[in-house]
């Protein structure tokens, strides 16, 4: 999108409102969804014990609802992450982002990484669901990130995504440009982590991020709207 043509509509819909914290309560929770109707948020992100309340709180409106899988850390069996999801998609997700096992990047396991891509991916796509795999670029090498990228770019999920948020690091306009360059057209990219600023949003667009995870949405947008004027 050219920068003229941005808005604070068309930023929004780029935006998955986020609320990952182990302390958020049902009031947090009915807060983001309220949030995420009024500024027009592409959907609300958070644990799977929420995706039942997020649904009824969102039902007959076009926010979706996202849920996390084998979140923050990736280490549990392709199986349980396949159980997670779908139990997460019957609750209500629209859409699923689930961490790899990063310990079998470390490895080196292509074949299990690919896999479980394939057995996800596959899982949230029966049922209709988006699916965005989440590879937590602040522990891997440029290669590693490459090397998950090409799988990907094979499997065919709807997203990969830089991070958790709960790294080390979090999502830089280098590993967006990167990503996106390995895939091409074939996946998009998902952004997330550390990004609670105007700024920071437009270099992660700008470096080919087609969504955006952010728990800062309203005060990006609020940067947005002043810069306009």
């Amino acid at each position: 999108m050219n920068l003229n043509e941005w808005t604070k509509e068309s930023i929004a819909a780029l935006i998955d409102h986020t609320n990952l914290k182990a302390t958020a309560d049902r009031a947090a929770i009915e807060k983001l969804c309220s949030e995420a109707k009024a500024f027009g948020f592409a959907s609300v992100m958070v644990n799977s014990a929420y995706t039942a309340l997020c649904r009824q709180q969102l039902r007959n409106t076009p926010v979706l609802v996202g849920t996390v899988v084998g979140f923050p850390l990736g280490q549990m069996s392709v199986a349980a992450k396949v159980f997670e999801a779908q139990t997460a998609i019957a609750d209500g997700a629209d859409e699923i982002d689930y961490v790899v096992n990063i310990a079998e990047v470390k490895n080196r396991n292509w074949n299990y990484l690919r896999d479980e891509m394939e057995r996800i991916t596959s899982a949230c796509h029966r049922q209709g669901a988006c699916c965005k795999v989440i590879f937590e670029n602040c522990y891997l090498t440029k290669d590693e990130i490459i090397a998950l990228a090409e799988i990907a770019r094979d499997v065919k999920p709807d997203f990969i995504k830089t991070s958790t948020g709960f790294g080390t690091g979090g999502a830089t306009p280098e590993d967006v440009r990167l990503m996106k360059e390995t895939v091409g057209g074939a996946v998009k990219v998902k952004a997330a982590g550390g990004i609670r600023d105007w700024a920071s949003c437009r270099a992660m667009i700008e470096a080919g991020a087609d969504r955006i995870g952010a728990s800062a949405g309203k005060q990006i947008l609020d940067e947005f709207s002043g810069q306009e004027k």
